[in-house]
């Protein structure tokens, strides 16, 4: 490959880093991309199946196939105006700082390699330092520091990560000093009030929830963006499931409206996420044609779902198994000769009911479903896009999960679906989310929550 001389940096991209996103060459602004031939290598093994990484090395294979045209990428092609270039790196002998260390029976270090070898071919100024910032982009941590301890530079894509996930926005808030003249009418009909009589620095976001006190009385209330008041929240029942706090009567209220058709609630373990967004599908039925319930597969012990033994219902189950948990939570509370408890194994035999894998919901179009995605964590911001996007009309989207249990290999707090979904979605009019900070399982879950 020949040396690059035009200063700014040059970018190596690991096979993960396009199975995250396909688009992500065109991210780099007027920086050069580096594609190691190692990498098609791999992404050839992820073309075929019906999951968000067989799309993507699909996606990128066709993109980049319109790029070259009847080209061979030797001196690399340009991303478009304003943009680098983009250039394949054929394979090479491993460079002797690395190849007693490395193996080369690993694809990782071909491209460490790759990587190692373009940040020593770059042309030198007249003081000795490069010309060109050669850094290999991956989201596996493990090369990242393979690739540090051999001085070269290593980072995360971080185009869809969040600012900062301690400043995430809860969907809710505590007012305090408020005065009695000003809370007094959330006790009267229309129990509502003028926003700005509040004077709430920053500003309410759309459907964002507020705990109002001063000091010898106390309202819930939601602010209203289109009629900017903020009205009173009253605590209600789902499904026989009452909130045991604000934050769960927030949650509840949300995912009992029908004009909010996206809604997340996230929160750590025991705090309800689930429980409370299947009570309340089950309460509003009679508004949509099915209920669905979703959450992705993740390997377990690092095992493929094809290691597990049994037909694919069987492999299925202790990946769904919390969500036929919760479900009989709600169902349990009933004898088995109430109607109510009669009319959730009616749903679930006439399929008005629906638990599923999430990879198997993918390309469908749903149309009037109240559709639940657990441990919305472990998608990617792309997936989440995907899911969202397939919602038709009359269709209610809600997504929960925990930011801080992530079992994604390639994904942390900052770049989980979820949370650029809660990042980017703030504001907005057809949005609410709440953040469950108390567990309600039990005192002995909630200790271990918070001290383990």
């Amino acid at each position: 490959m020949s040396s690059t001389t035009r200063s700014g940096k040059t970018f190596v991209l690991d096979t993960n880093v396009i199975l995250h996103d396909s688009s992500c060459i065109t991210q780099f602004e007027e920086h050069d991309v580096v594609i190691p031939i190692t990498v098609l290598e791999e992404l050839d093994q992820f073309k075929k199946g019906n999951d968000a990484v067989n799309f993507h090395a699909r996606q990128f294979a066709r993109s980049l196939d319109e790029l070259s045209g009847d080209t061979i990428f030797n001196g690399g092609l340009p991303l478009g105006p304003n943009k680098g270039k983009i250039r394949i790196s054929m394979e090479k002998s491993f460079h002797s700082d690395l190849a007693l260390s490395f193996p080369p029976n690993k694809p990782d270090h071909h491209i460490l390699n790759a990587a190692y070898l373009i940040a020593h071919e770059v042309s030198k100024d007249s003081a000795g330092t490069p010309t060109t910032q050669v850094i290999l982009v991956t989201k596996d941590v493990n090369l990242r520091m393979k690739a540090k301890a051999i001085g070269l530079l290593a980072q995360d894509y971080t185009t869809d990560r969040v600012k900062d996930v301690e400043t995430l926005y809860t969907g809710h808030r505590l007012q305090e000093h408020i005065p009695s003249d000003v809370i007094e009418p959330f006790f009267h009909a229309p129990f509502e009030v003028d926003a700005d009589q509040l004077e709430i620095d920053p500003a309410p976001a759309p459907h964002e929830y507020f705990i109002l006190r001063n000091g010898t009385e106390s309202a819930l209330a939601r602010f209203e963006g289109e009629s900017m008041k903020m009205r009173r929240v009253d605590s209600v029942s789902a499904y026989g499931i009452v909130p045991r706090n604000a934050e769960q009567t927030f949650a509840l209220h949300a995912l009992l409206d029908s004009e909010i058709p996206l809604v997340t609630v996230s929160g750590k373990a025991g705090t309800g996420k689930t429980l409370l967004a299947l009570a309340a599908a089950l309460e509003r039925r009679r508004h949509y044609h099915q209920i669905l319930l979703a959450r992705p597969i993740m390997p377990l012990s690092n095992k493929d779902i094809g290691f597990l033994p049994g037909d694919i219902n069987s492999k299925l189950t202790p990946y769904m198994q919390p969500l036929y948990d919760n479900l009989a939570v709600i169902q349990n509370q009933y004898a088995a000769t109430d109607a109510k408890h009669q009319r959730i194994a009616k749903l679930l035999e006439d399929e008005k009911l629906v638990i599923e894998a999430l990879s198997y919901i993918r390309g469908r179009s749903l149309v009037k479903t109240f559709f639940i995605i657990d441990e919305a964590q472990n998608l990617t911001p792309h997936e989440v896009k995907t899911i969202i996007t397939r919602a038709g009309e009359g269709t209610k989207v809600v997504l929960t999960g925990d930011i801080f249990q992530i079992d994604h290999p390639y994904l942390d707090t900052e770049s989980n679906g979820l949370s650029y979904l809660i990042e980017k979605m703030r504001g907005q009019s057809l949005y609410a989310h709440v953040n469950l900070e108390k567990g309600e399982r039990s005192e002995l879950a909630e200790l271990a929550s918070n001290v383990l």
